[in-house]
């Protein structure tokens, strides 16, 4: 039924795509192409999106900043974690996106079709056609369930979730609950993807829950991850493997899900180091990270690097070849992990180059690559990691983040939402750098 739907959906789209073309050709044909002009358009309105679209609004009034997005909701993605393991709802993840959309800016209801860079030009979906001076993409990237075969259709079956989608997040909290004994396996694809701790995030919640319940000592808890170390910043990896040797916790480095017969409740993994082999796992309980990618709209741009996404300069955040054209967040080929942290500390950054760019002058601010990773360990504590470009520690507090903390946690279930609804997305929120200077009495 859900593959018969996702060839329905995809159907509806290229329907949606032809009725484009003629819609576009009649159009212009018989001069009634839809036209509208603005300073600056962003494309997209997720949190990049958002927080851009707030700034420009200051910039340079409402009036001439438009915001490109179809999605009538605006989700807290990080809030995913929680919601898996049953301590956060996904009501309380989500508003209208009509409530977080900066005031008085325009809101075009609708998807990028196509890109026109040379003429300062983009189509929507909906057959309008803006032109704009300056162009902010914010398009986020696209899970590929599809990769993976027997996906997305598997998730009808019981006992598999998965954190990265509002259409799953919930069934990962089911299949947690209703555990009884076995294997539990969590996997990490071999693709780039957004918070690269979110996968082994729910499995240290997972190991927490069965042990609050009583089934821990039933379950056989796998953590499948197709990279070759359980985290890319060794000071945080030390931790974790302390972690997950302490909890008895099994780890299977260059191990990729390539297939799920969730009637069987078996998952087949790859051998990335032997080509060729493969491995079929029983479980009880199933947690997918998806494989990602960039948007398909990128595709054939000339915005695109070699890997389809966004290309920009890695410091200012400004195209490499189109100057009036800049990107922020998942969709772009910045080398940091893809994270809200990352944005808000970007959205500062592109500001100030922005502002530079149009006052004909040359950017002079450099975004050091500050992510930060709230490495949830069990419903009472976390490791803050933080780091920059180099895989370098960038910690914001004057204490060794890679320890286990109560308030760290306490920091990412309940002041971190705090500030990216009031302060992300209003704009003002550019990340914990000023702060980092003071903590650290100016030294760092």
């Amino acid at each position: 039924m859900a593959a018969a739907l996702s060839s329905q959906v995809a159907l509806v789209r290229k329907c949606n795509r032809l009725l484009y073309s003629l819609r576009s050709h009649f159009h212009t044909s018989n001069g009634l192409s839809s036209k509208e002009h603005y300073k600056v358009v962003v494309l997209g309105g997720g949190a990049g999106g958002i927080a851009m679209g707030a700034r420009m609004k200051r910039k340079v009034g409402a009036e001439h900043v438009a915001i490109v997005e179809p999605s009538e909701m605006h989700y807290y993605q990080p809030m995913w974690t929680l919601v898996g393991a049953g301590t956060k709802t996904v009501s309380a993840s989500g508003r209208p996106t009509a409530s977080v959309m900066p005031s008085g800016v325009k809101w075009v209801k609708s998807r990028v079709m196509k890109f026109d860079p040379k003429n300062n030009t983009v189509f929507t979906e909906s057959g309008k056609e803006i032109s704009y001076d300056y162009l902010i993409v914010a398009l986020g990237l696209k899970l590929q369930y599809e990769k993976i075969k027997g996906l997305p259709e598997g998730f009808e079956h019981p006992k598999i979730g998965s954190n990265y989608s509002v259409k799953t997040v919930e069934k990962t909290w089911k299949a947690l609950q209703d555990f009884k004994a076995g294997n539990a396996i969590f996997s990490y694809p071999n693709t780039p993807v957004k918070c690269g701790g979110a996968p082994q995030k729910i499995m240290y919640l997972s190991d927490a829950f069965m042990r609050k319940t009583g089934k821990r000592s039933k379950a056989n808890i796998i953590y499948n991850t197709s990279l070759p170390v359980l985290f890319g910043v060794q000071k945080y990896a030390d931790s974790l493997w302390e972690i997950v040797k302490s909890r008895d916790l099994h780890v299977n480095l260059r191990q990729n899900l390539i297939e799920v017969r969730a009637d069987r409740q078996e998952a087949i993994f790859e051998n990335l180091d032997k080509p060729g082999e493969t491995k079929v796992y029983e479980y009880e309980m199933l947690h997918v990270t998806p494989p990602m990618g960039p948007p398909e709209v990128l595709k054939g741009s000339s915005l695109e690097d070699e890997g389809g996404w966004l290309d920009i300069n890695k410091g200012t955040l400004q195209h490499n070849k189109y100057t009036n054209v800049f990107g922020i967040g998942d969709c772009t080929n910045l080398p940091t992990s893809k994270t809200a942290a990352a944005v808000a500390a970007q959205s500062a950054v592109l500001d100030r180059t922005i502002t530079k760019v149009m006052k004909k002058d040359k950017p002079d601010k450099k975004y050091d690559g500050y992510t930060s990773c709230p490495l949830v360990t069990s419903y009472k504590t976390v490791i803050l990691a933080e780091f920059d470009y180099n895989g370098q520690p960038l910690e914001t507090f004057p204490v060794d983040q890679s320890k286990e903390s109560r308030i760290m946690y306490h920091m990412k279930a309940d002041i971190m939402p705090h500030l990216y609804w009031y302060g992300l997305l209003k704009g003002v929120w550019g990340g914990p750098g000023p702060y980092r200077k003071i903590m650290h009495l100016g030294m760092k």
